[in-house]
């Protein structure tokens, strides 16, 4: 099992994949036995695992470039460079709605970790912010957000987090 860095930077981007993608692989069948949501389809563990699996590839992709000398730091890709690469990589890949709203979760972490201003790592407060404009770009893609749904765990993730309050827009 990876260990997972103190600080959220390309490393941390990388493990969390890793540990996701395992954690997802163990319950998917469980996720999918409990789905009902808007239809009794029984795929959304599936759905989830496969588009974090298509996130995960492309952020290895990105420190494989790094490491064939591809970018400024040979083995070390930035945040920014990470978290594009899992929020394309899992809009690549996104399967059913589940997976639509998880890529588009993973856009809207990206927007904050990868702006302009972004630091090379983020703090708490900046995984926080992240989150928190994750779960509110998410909600407002979703025509008619229904609660008891992923949009409603993004929710209290972010708000467990300590990110802002409100509407990020």
């Amino acid at each position: 099992m990876p260990q997972v860095p103190q600080t959220f930077d390309a490393l941390a981007v990388r493990a969390w994949c890793g540990l996701a993608l395992d954690a997802l692989g163990r319950a998917r069948e469980e996720i999918d036995a409990i789905n009902v949501y808007p239809v009794a389809d029984g795929d959304t563990g599936t759905n989830l695992y496969l588009t974090l699996e298509s996130a995960a590839t492309a952020v290895e992709a990105v420190f494989a470039g790094h490491e064939a000398g591809g970018g400024g730091d040979p083995g070390r890709p930035t945040l920014a460079d990470a978290v594009r690469a899992m929020a394309h990589g899992a809009l690549i890949g996104a399967r059913g709605n589940s997976g639509t709203i998880l890529a588009q979760l993973l856009r809207g972490m990206a927007q904050v970790l990868a702006g302009d201003d972004a630091p090379a790592h983020a703090d708490g407060t900046g995984l926080g912010l992240a989150l928190r404009h994750a779960a509110d770009s998410a909600r407002q893609a979703v025509a008619h957000p229904v609660e008891g749904t992923v949009l409603t765990v993004a929710t209290a993730a972010a708000d467990a987090a300590g990110g802002a309050g409100g509407d990020c827009g």
